[in-house]
């Protein structure tokens, strides 16, 4: 693994600002310059220079890819013009005839992907419920060679066990894929478990002020990365300068920002469950989550996304057309509190009968909490269910 300052001797929140990418090299700005540059001069043709071709390399994007190869611990990092193109660019390091045991409630956009894109390229993709082991075990095959999970699921927060996943990787010669997105690497650092890959939809918590689209991939070791690398280089859906800033700004404050959401979202779920117009609260921090144990030995909290059902269809409709502190919108993870209602947004390209077994209804909410007094979105939320 390589070595950078301050990545594996300090805490969290100092590797945030110091990890070796904070400062200019040229300049000593604390802010690494937007490189608004799409070639570059060749002192000497017969020596490699760092970058020539922006697609291949730009220096804010490359502070930015290895500040998230610091913080989640891994070989190298790489940075993509959204979510989607970080997960359809992993999943292209597969090849024809190549099977991959995937999550049964995978976000809805992977799904997609995979159903009717990766299924014309003759991937072979089987849904499971990762939730159990023994299934996930029953479906490995003779051409299988990954494992892709999401934990806590999106929307349901369901948890996977990690460890039990590596293992059965291993046992196999599988990779393991995880799409760490709702925890960030500041929550849980799932290559420490055992983990090749990891992706995260940065647009969410890493960028967190809801004015970026942006994906990372993380790879363990260097044989992944070359392979990463070359999807990356070949397909050419790269963060532009300006993006890649913004993430690196973003970064800065994500653990002061998390801790305060992720607070907050505790106090929201309690609340939630204790009133008389929800049936069921989602969020691996509450007592009675079914697998709040396995979740606390492989993630430092809970999060800062929950999910709640109404009792009905009309209290749920009520809600999101009358709730004024919440923006009604399809992503999560910014400064504002959102709402979203995956039957119609995140999960609207999954057949029906498929949502439903997984538990994604009409009554289904999902809230990513943001920085507004919690007192006042219990009051907002309060009045909006009644």
């Amino acid at each position: 693994m390589k070595e950078q300052k301050n990545c594996y001797t300090t805490g969290f929140g100092t590797r945030l600002i110091h990890n070796g990418n904070e400062i200019d090299k040229h300049t000593g700005a604390l802010s690494i310059p937007i490189y608004q540059a799409s070639t570059y001069h060749q002192k000497d043709v017969e020596v490699k220079q760092a970058f020539s071709y922006s697609r291949s390399g730009n220096p804010t994007r490359f502070a930015l890819e290895e500040s998230i190869a610091c913080l989640e611990g891994g070989f190298k990092g790489f940075a993509f013009s959204s979510g989607m193109a970080a997960v359809a660019s992993v999943l292209s390091i597969f090849s024809a005839g190549d099977h991959i045991v995937m999550c049964q409630d995978v976000y809805g956009g992977s799904y997609r992907a995979s159903t009717t894109i990766f299924n014309r390229f003759n991937l072979e993709i089987d849904f499971v419920d990762a939730t159990d082991p023994i299934a996930v075990q029953n479906s490995v095959k003779h051409n299988t060679k990954a494992i892709y999970i999401e934990t806590p699921s999106n929307p349901t927060m369901k948890i996977t066990d990690i460890g039990a996943m590596v293992k059965i990787a291993k046992e196999h010669g599988l990779l393991t894929i995880i799409d760490n997105t709702f925890m960030s690497p500041y929550l849980q650092r799932p290559i420490s478990l055992g983990v090749d890959i990891v992706i995260h939809s940065a647009t969410k918590f890493i960028g967190g002020h809801s004015d970026v689209v942006a994906g990372l991939v993380v790879a363990a070791n260097e044989e992944l990365s070359k392979r990463i690398y070359a999807v990356q280089v070949g397909f050419g859906a790269v963060l532009g300068p300006q993006d890649s800033w913004l993430l690196l700004r973003g970064l800065k404050t994500l653990k002061i920002r998390m801790d305060y959401q992720q607070s907050s979202a505790q106090k929201l779920a309690e609340w939630l469950f204790n009133e008389k117009s929800v049936r069921n609260v989602y969020y691996p921090g509450l007592s009675g989550h079914k697998d709040r144990d396995i979740h606390y030995s492989q993630a430092d909290g809970a999060g800062c996304v929950l999910s709640f059902e109404t009792l009905d269809y009309e209290k749920a409709k009520r809600f999101m057309k009358n709730v004024k502190l919440a923006a009604v919108a399809v992503s999560l993870g910014g400064v504002e509190t959102i709402v979203s209602y995956p039957v119609r947004m995140s999960h609207a390209s999954m057949p029906k009968e498929e949502r439903e077994k997984l538990g994604i209804n009409d009554n289904l909410i999902r809230v990513s909490v943001g920085l507004e007094d919690i007192e006042d979105l219990m009051k907002d939320f309060g009045d909006a269910l009644r």
